[in-house]
């Protein structure tokens, strides 16, 4: 930056002699500073790391990255921040973030449901549910019938049971299924004369009541015993058989029932021996239950 200084002309006095011209003094005439080389580089630098750090904050990854600008002192022979650190947090493309969370819902959907399907008894062909050491589903259960009483697992010893859990609201594979039960008992007693006993436990004793579960059994197969009870028995005895059900709300007060829709074949002793899936016809269920029961009478 220059400077300039004006100056009023002096008055000489009367009696000042005056001065030799070659005695007089020229003034020297100020030079223009010029920016040293090192701050002209200076500042190119931190322009340039600003613009790299504004290119990282678009493209780079998550994190946060400081940076100092330092110079060398013309006084002192060391370096000194000349420029206050500047702190930029960097944040992924957003092209990656959709996709990743995506992913990650897809991930934790299909964890759920592996989760809840562990609980419930797999689909599939016939399986045995014993071993040497006993049963290793089903259990002891007490209940109340469609003539409101009281009975337990004890009531049904000496009998053959085919065990099926649902509910009186189920839109369309509840009905489908208890006719697929009905056909094959009827065929089992008519072709084979092996006898096996329906029951019906339904997942949802709030509504299934003693008198709406037998209007609804009747329409299938009058033979078919109906238990209900209440809200804790029911899921204790769908713990212990492995039943994997839950509530699915609809709009009002109405909801549905989402269930594994599986079939259990019990023996005399009232243990579990076989389970059926619904991938079963009504002459494929009477077939395996029938090898079955033949191959423990022989």
């Amino acid at each position: 930056m220059l400077r300039v200084c004006l100056y009023a002309p002096r008055k000489e006095s009367i009696l000042q002699k005056p001065i030799p011209p070659n005695k007089i003094k020229k003034k020297k005439k100020k030079k223009k500073k010029i920016m040293p080389i090192s701050r002209y580089l200076f500042f190119s630098t931190e322009q340039r790391t600003r613009q790299c750090l504004n290119l990282l904050q678009r493209l780079g990854p998550s994190k946060r990255v400081q940076s100092s600008c330092f110079s060398k002192s013309t006084r002192q022979n060391h370096w000194k921040r000349t420029v206050p650190q500047v702190e930029v947090e960097l944040r992924a493309p957003r092209s990656l973030v959709i996709p990743a969370a995506i992913l990650g819902f897809v991930g934790l959907a299909a964890f759920v449901h592996y989760n809840d399907e562990r609980r419930a008894v797999p689909k599939g062909q016939g399986r045995d549910c014993v071993n040497v050491k006993g049963p290793i589903i089903g259990g002891p259960f007490t209940l109340i019938n469609t003539q409101n009483k009281v009975v337990t697992e004890k009531d049904f010893l000496g009998n053959w049971v085919l065990l099926y859990f649902g509910y009186t609201s189920s839109p369309d594979v509840g009905p489908e299924q208890l006719k697929l039960i009905t056909k094959a008992i009827n065929t089992l007693e008519s072709k084979e004369n092996l006898m096996v006993l329906p029951m019906f436990v339904t997942l949802d004793p709030q509504r299934d009541n003693p008198p709406q579960l037998r209007a609804y059994l009747e329409e299938f197969e009058s033979r078919i015993v109906g238990l209900t009870g209440p809200v804790g028995a029911i899921r204790q005895m769908a713990q212990e058989y492995r039943v994997y059900f839950r509530k699915v709300e609809e709009e009002g007060d109405d909801y549905l029932v989402d269930t594994s829709h599986n079939m259990y074949l019990i023996n005399p002793n009232m243990e579990v021996v076989k389970c059926f899936g619904v991938e079963y016809n009504a002459e494929e269920l009477s077939e395996a239950i029938g090898k079955e029961l033949k191959r423990t009478s022989s």
